[in-house]
């Protein structure tokens, strides 16, 4: 049996902060291994065992314990910067790359933007080169991503008034965040191959179509509790028997309700009702802002875990599973929290237009 190391002098907090390293779940796996490897030093273990107990070398054992009783726990164990080959490729080349980059390629290509080989083969350099140049300047010309500014003239009002709500929701009353999900088909799925150890759940494209219905959802911001409902399409009637039983789950307390600015919330009917029930307050988002009504939310998870996956052979199927999705949600929900104040969502859309526009 190996002969025992002298222990490694190790401070009863750097031990602490090893032990929690060594033992995270999350942490790199080299970070695991390293304050095993001092863990075990400090313990007084022979460096050929504590080499075989990890599976690594003996010198990188003898390694980390020479860097840690210079430096300690510095850098969090990480490996020092390496000399590697010098870069052969000039700063003003790799600018150049860059400009290039960023404008479209000629027409004669025929595409809409660069790839690392078309670039390198344009400036008669390599495509590694090119990749490398765009992972330093974190450039990805294959991605894309889509986004919308809202021209409502009353944006900044609108904005305010329902982030107000959310922030510091007025007392003694609730804060409810509607909408409708229209057009969610029920679709009859072709027999799938089941999740299995090594393999993913697998389904055709096939299915059978057996028609929609509309979900409205009201969300309470303070609870997470939904109220829903299904109706066959997306009118205006709907919409007023939806208000109608969101307003009788509450008779006493008042109401303020946020929506987007759809026709069927703005009807002359809905209107009338409304005029004749003071305690019930709308407050509209902005127009292309629908990220700023809540609902959208529980939406977004509905279609995620109950309805993408979904396997429905009529309408009827199709709501009472999402029945029984909001009967399950409500019994684990949670409140939503709105962390971003008005003048940090303005401040951020302002900061877009303008480069943008430049």
């Amino acid at each position: 049996m190996p002969a025992s190391a002298a222990a490694l002098p190790i401070s009863p907090g750097d031990q602490a902060v090893l032990r929690r390293w060594a033992n995270a779940a999350q942490a790199p796996a080299t970070l695991v291994q390293r304050s095993k490897i001092l863990l075990l030093a400090a313990e007084g273990v022979a460096n050929s065992e504590i080499a075989e107990r990890l599976g690594v070398s003996r010198p990188t054992v003898i390694a980390w314990r020479k860097r840690y009783a210079g430096e300690g726990l510095t850098g969090q164990l990480s490996d020092r910067p390496r000399r590697g080959r010098p870069q052969t490729v000039r700063r003003d080349r790799r600018a150049e790359i860059l400009a290039i980059t960023l404008i479209p390629p000629p027409e004669v290509l025929g595409v809409t933007h660069w790839s690392s080989r078309l670039l390198g083969a344009a400036l008669g350099i390599s495509h590694s080169t090119v990749a490398r140049v765009w992972a330093e300047h974190d450039v990805k010309p294959w991605q894309t991503e889509t986004f919308k500014f809202s021209t409502d003239p009353q944006l900044e009002a609108r904005v305010r008034d329902v982030v107000g709500l959310y922030l510091d929701p007025p007392a003694h009353a609730i804060v409810l965040c509607v909408d409708e999900k229209s057009q969610i088909q029920a679709l009859e799925r072709t027999p799938l191959r089941p999740l299995a150890p090594g393999s993913v759940e697998r389904r055709t494209h096939d299915d059978v179509r057996h028609g929609t219905t509309t979900l409205f959802a009201a969300l309470e911001v303070a609870t997470g509790q939904v109220t829903d409902a299904c109706h066959p399409r997306h009118r205006h009637g709907g919409f007023l028997d939806f208000l109608k039983l969101v307003a009788r789950a509450d008779p006493r307390r008042q109401l303020h309700v946020v929506l987007d600015n759809d026709a069927t919330h703005q009807h002359a009917k809905v209107q009338a009702w409304l005029a004749s029930h003071a305690r019930i307050h709308l407050h509209f988002t902005p127009t292309d802002a629908s990220w700023l009504n809540l609902v959208e939310v529980v939406f977004a998870i509905i279609q995620r875990q109950a309805l993408r996956r979904g396997d429905f052979a009529s309408v009827d199927e199709l709501m009472a599973a999402i029945r029984r999705f909001c009967d399950g949600w409500n019994q684990r929900c949670h409140s939503f929290t709105w962390t971003k104040d008005a003048d940090q969502i303005l401040t951020k859309r302002k900061r877009q237009t303008t480069s943008t526009n430049h």
